[in-house]
C-alpha cells in the first residue's frame, strides 16, 4: 500500500491531489490488452472526494488507508502465507522450490529507471509520459516490450527476501531470477525473451519430476508465466488458487483459462494431497501425458 501512495505522489509532498489521483485511476482501469480507460471528469472529482475525507482537495495517506482497503485492494498478498505454510506442514512433496526475484538495481522493469534505456520511435508512450504499470517499448536491439514497475526486490535488500512467515522446509532450493538489467523475467524457467534459462530446468530434469505444483504471487505475472512455461515444456502442472494473489482481476482470468486451455488444472490447496497421494487423479493429466507420449514416440521416429 505505501508502496502505490508513493508512486503516485508524484512530487512527494505526503499528499495526493486530483491530477495525482487520476493517474491512479489510469493504472487501475484498463483491459487485458492494455487499453486505458479514463474516468469522466465529473466522476472523477466526485470518486476523488469520496475518498478526501475531511474534504481539503487533498488525500492524505490516512485517508488512502480507506482508499486502499475498499476500493482499490483487489487482493492482499498476505493471504497466501497461512493456506501455503498449510500445505508445507501436511503434504510429502518430492521438492520444494522457493523462486525470488533478484534485481540489479538498474533493472529494465523498474520505472524509475527508463531515463536509462532509449524509447523505440513505435513505443505507445514516451519516456516523459510513462506511469506505473504502462508498457513501452524500448529500443534495443532488438525492440523489446516492457511493463513498468515500480522498484521491486532488489538484490541484498530487504524487498527480495522471502516473507518472514512463510515456513522455508528443509532441503528446499532457492531459484533466483531477473538478474539481467536489460531483461525482464516473469516465469522461474526462462527470462521474457527466452534467451536464458535458470537452475530450475536442470534441478526438476535431475529429479525425473513429473507434476508441478505452482502457487504464489503475482497470480496473472510470475505464477501464471511459470505455469504456462511449465505446460509448453511438458509438465503436468497443477495451479493452487487459494494460494495465489494477483494485480488484475482480468489478468487472472486470462491466466486460468490460458492453464485450461493447455490442459492444466487449477485447484485449492485442500485438494493438493490426494493429488500428490495418488488418490484423485485428474483427466486433464492424463491426457497431458498421453499427449507428451505421443510427441516423444513421433520424434523417435524421426
Amino acid at each position: 500500500m505505501d508502496a502505490c501512495f508513493s508512486a503516485f505522489d508524484k512530487n512527494s509532498d505526503g499528499y495526493l491531489d486530483l491530477e495525482e489521483f487520476r493517474l491512479l485511476t489510469r493504472a487501475l482501469f484498463r483491459n487485458d490488452k492494455g487499453k486505458i480507460y479514463n474516468l469522466e471528469e465529473e466522476k472523477l472529482r466526485e470518486t476523488f472526494n469520496v475518498f478526501d475525507g475531511n474534504n481539503d482537495g487533498f488525500i492524505d495517506r490516512e485517508e488512502f488507508v480507506f482508499c486502499w482497503n475498499h476500493w482499490i485492494k483487489i487482493q492482499n498478498g498476505l493471504e497466501v502465507v497461512e493456506p501455503i505454510n498449510h500445505l508445507l506442514d501436511t503434504v510429502q512433496f518430492d521438492v520444494v522450490f522457493y523462486s525470488l526475484d533478484w534485481h540489479p538495481s538498474n533493472h529494465v522493469s523498474f520505472i524509475d529507471n527508463i531515463g536509462q534505456r532509449e524509447i523505440h520511435p513505435s513505443s505507445p508512450v514516451t519516456a516523459e509520459n510513462a506511469q506505473t504499470y504502462d508498457t513501452v517499448i524500448f529500443a534495443g536491439p532488438p525492440p523489446m516490450k516492457q511493463r513498468l514497475w515500480p522498484r521491486h526486490c532488489v538484490q541484498d535488500t530487504w524487498g527480495s527476501e522471502l516473507h518472514k512467515d512463510l515456513k522455508v522446509v528443509e532441503n528446499s532450493i532457492k531459484v533466483y531470477k531477473g538478474t539481467n538489467p536489460d531483461v525482464d523475467s516473469y516465469s522461474v524457467f526462462w527470462d521474457n525473451k527466452k534467451m536464458t534459462d535458470t537452475t530450475l530446468c536442470a534441478q526438476l530434469r535431475m529429479r525425473n519430476a513429473t507434476d508441478i505444483y505452482i502457487c504464489g504471487l503475482a497470480y496473472d505475472v510470475c505464477v501464471g508465466a511459470t505455469a504456462v512455461d511449465a505446460l509448453a515444456i511438458g509438465y503436468r502442472t497443477i495451479l493452487l488458487d487459494d494460494c495465489s494473489r494477483g494485480v488484475d482481476l482480468m489478468d487472472i482470468e486470462k491466466t486460468k483459462n490460458t492453464v485450461i486451455k493447455n490442459n492444466g488444472v487449477i485447484i485449492n490447496s485442500n485438494q493438493v494431497k490426494a493429488m500428490v497421494e495418488g488418490r484423485d487423479r485428474r483427466p486433464e493429466l492424463g491426457y497431458k501425458l498421453a499427449m507428451e507420449l505421443k510427441m516423444n514416440r513421433l520424434e523417435n521416429n524421426h
